[in-house]
């Protein structure tokens, strides 16, 4: 069977930080070893135990990094919490002549930076179900202090604000993960499906 026309298009995933987008992936991975990529990011932060270069990030200087920004090596690039983190042309291109679907997980800013190149992606925007439920599933995690755990929910509020105004192609909300991965796996697979309508934002 041949695939669907949108399964030739990169998937950028965006969605707030801790809303589940790595679990789906993981999931969908697992599920289907040969049909995705994920391109891998580089990023000027020092590799976590047990993290690969090449594997988890391309980890690199941030002289390295800004001669990058320099030749335009990047689909999107930002910086957070004083590290540079990117996306460049070449992993995408990598993925997608070994024949598989290549994933991009990016952030709000990011996903502006894509809408102005001529990568032509799917868009699709994992949400939680509420703010608050957001907020319980930062805090049940144990990494965040007070501030930390308010910026993040400031930069969720944001990304919601921005997937309100129609910046992409498919929202899912996360409520229910059996639910929520059949859906994902659809779009993922090239599906057209009807998505789900964003959280209000006033809870």
């Amino acid at each position: 069977m041949s695939p669907l026309p949108d399964f030739l298009r990169p998937l950028v995933i965006s969605g707030p930080s801790g809303v589940g987008k790595s679990t789906l992936l993981q999931r969908l991975f697992t599920e289907f070893p040969d049909k995705f990529g994920f391109s891998v990011s580089h990023t000027t932060r020092p590799p976590r135990a047990g993290e690969q270069d090449g594997k988890h990030y391309y980890f690199v200087t941030r002289d390295s990094f800004q001669q990058l920004i320099k030749e335009n090596a990047f689909i999107e690039y930002a910086e957070f919490s004083g590290n540079y983190y990117g996306t460049s042309f070449m992993t995408v291109r990598e993925v997608s002549k070994g024949g598989r679907r290549c994933l991009l997980d990016i952030e709000a800013q990011g996903v502006r930076q894509v809408k102005a190149t001529n990568l032509n992606p799917v868009y699709l925007f994992i949400s939680p179900p509420t703010l608050e439920s957001l907020r319980l599933r930062l805090q049940g995690r144990g990494t965040e202090d007070e501030s930390s755990l308010a910026k993040r929910l400031t930069t969720a509020f944001k990304e919601i604000e921005y997937a309100k105004e129609g910046a992409h192609d498919y929202v899912i909300v996360n409520d229910e993960l059996e639910r929520a991965y059949d859906l994902f796996k659809r779009v993922a697979l090239g599906e057209k499906i009807k998505g789900d309508q964003l959280p209000p934002l006033d809870d």
